[in-house]
């Protein structure tokens, strides 16, 4: 992304962070899908879905939103996919990579007979186009997932092949998300944004968008699979208050609805005619730093000044003041969990080291700014989603970090602001999550590498680069587990991005509809959702 040349400041004091570890994860039942054993499925209808967000761009190669994710996972197929356990299967392709030895060859047979929303037949090519696209274009925030691949190839109309320079373990990973979503050469080649006129293999095909206000798709005639499809249409509408869309789904005008409040959540439990999904999160949300995003992401980095940017300590400290637990219960009444890393710890990868918290020290936090010569309290000012959970969260940690030493100042805006705020490097701290890949690379790299598409921070540390770097290159899931500790480790001394809790994805839906699925990922599934038309 042409960023380089910038390097962490040095740690004054020993750099060593007091370690504990956070409670137990929350033993609540995950319920992934609705229920479909002995219920027969109608043909046709209106799906109505709330979001709680409105999407940014309609571009797999650009976008960042999770809800983005949810629109397109009706339109835009990947070659791979997760299923209810978490594990990689084929998508638009028809088996699993084939590594090479050495593993800089990887072969990916693909779906004949597809075709794109726009008539275009999908192929080997089509795949190689949409990649190399990832790869090169100047807004991509895909191309720390990929990897450093050198050349991607369709030798033939089935076989996709990418070469590499040095080993990468995470590919298959990526091509389960946006990174592996195709989309038609036609589309691409036409003026204006893809954005605009979105054209994928999928259930569903694009109809219109109302900014701020609704996405509406209809079911895609020519998709390979449409004896499976049931619903005419599905509308997204954004509802980002979490109160309107729980009253929505109660009165019937929605019949799914995102991101349940856990304000919400007990009661809805208790209706007769709505249900629940919940699944654990393999993402996190916490605080981004900005330390060298001056000039915009994907811009060279250049130190900022002020305290918070320029001393690690100060963000120490910070860490330090940081309540985990009990914010977390207050706000959220016991249904979300502490967190500390990017790394869940109900996966493979999590050790002793990827799962340790600061541990809550404001009296330590005050030691490190006087070490600092700082004069407290310190202003801090934190952009915020102007969503009802995260303005409670953002004024309970107001509260937390004061006895630590800090005057946390809360900015709210609309989610997608934030997002080009983000970008822009126009903030200070911000508080945002991330909805989590099931490989720890898709969760860490692009967040913390030099250059990576998430950097938003600016952060850049040669140390930190070849962490990450090595632990792409292996398979084995211990070894990689061990560097993933280290790189948590790391995180804990510059401090680029303070982890705070992990969110139970957690949809409501009526009874009338089934088929819907909210897997580990965050991702609403509605490609396969019907209503109900009679039941045993």
């Amino acid at each position: 992304m042409g960023v380089a040349g910038f390097a962490v400041l040095a740690i004054a004091a020993t750099g060593c962070v007091p370690i504990q570890h956070p409670p137990e994860a929350s033993q609540r039942a995950d319920v992934v899908q609705a229920p479909t054993d002995g219920i027969t499925a109608k043909e046709g209808g209106d799906l109505v879905m709330a979001l709680s967000s409105e999407p940014d761009r309609l571009d797999p190669t650009t976008s960042t939103s999770l809800y983005t994710r949810f629109v397109m996972s009706s339109m835009c197929e990947k070659l791979y996919d997760i299923n209810e356990k978490g594990e990689i299967v084929g998508q638009l392709a028809t088996d699993l990579p084939e590594v090479s030895g050495d593993g800089l060859r990887v072969t990916i047979p693909v779906r004949e007979g597809a075709v794109f929303s726009d008539g275009t037949p999908f192929n080997a090519d089509a795949v190689r186009e949409t990649l190399e696209r990832n790869l090169t274009h100047e807004a991509s925030v895909r191309k720390t997932e990929l990897g450093p691949i050198e050349r991607v190839s369709a030798p033939d109309d089935t076989t996709v092949v990418i070469e590499y320079g040095t080993p990468f373990a995470p590919l298959t990973a990526a091509l389960a998300d946006r990174a592996g979503m195709i989309m038609s050469p036609t589309a691409l080649a036409e003026e204006g944004e893809f954005a605009e006129h979105p054209s994928c293999v999928g259930p569903f095909k694009f109809v219109k968008r109302i900014p701020q206000t609704s996405i509406e798709l209809e079911r895609d005639p020519n998709y390979y699979a449409a004896d499976e499809i049931h619903l005419d249409t599905i509308s997204y509408r954004i509802m980002s208050d979490a109160n309107i869309r729980a009253a929505n789904l109660r009165s019937g005008d929605v019949h799914v609805a995102d991101s349940i409040s856990p304000q919400d959540a007990d009661a809805l439990l208790l209706e007769n005619d709505l249900e629940l999904l919940q699944s654990g999160s393999l993402g996190y949300q916490g605080l981004t730093i900005n330390i060298g995003n001056a000039n915009g992401s994907g811009q060279p980095v250049e130190q900022r000044e002020g305290p918070l940017a320029s001393d690690a300590r100060v963000r120490q400290a910070l860490d330090l003041s940081i309540d985990r637990p009990a914010l977390v219960n207050s706000v959220f009444n016991n249904w979300y969990d502490p967190a500390c890393s990017a790394v869940a710890p109900t996966t493979p990868y999590a050790t002793d080291a990827s799962t340790g918290c600061p541990t809550y020290d404001p009296e330590a936090a005050k030691a490190l700014l006087e070490e600092a010569g700082i004069e407290t309290p310190l202003r801090v000012d934190m952009l915020v989603a102007n969503s009802p959970d995260a303005l409670r969260y953002s004024q309970a940690l107001q509260a937390s970090v004061r006895e630590g030493g800090f005057d946390l100042r809360i900015n709210p805006v609309e989610y997608s602001t934030l997002l080009d705020m983000q970008k822009q490097g126009k903030f200070d701290l911000i508080q945002l999550g991330w909805s989590g890949r099931i490989d720890p690379h898709g969760n860490m790299a692009n967040f913390l590498m030099t250059g990576g598409g998430n950097n938003d921070g600016g952060y850049s540390s040669p140390e930190m680069d070849d962490l990450l770097v090595r632990a792409a290159q292996l398979n084995d899931i211990d070894e990689r587990a061990e560097l993933y500790g280290k790189v948590v480790e790391l995180v804990h001394e510059d401090v680029p991005l303070i982890y705070t809790y992990r969110q139970r994805n957690i949809t409501g839906h009526s009874v009338d509809v089934t088929g819907v699925r909210t897997y580990s990922d965050g991702v609403v599934r509605l490609a396969r959702a019907a209503f109900v038309a009679e039941k045993e």
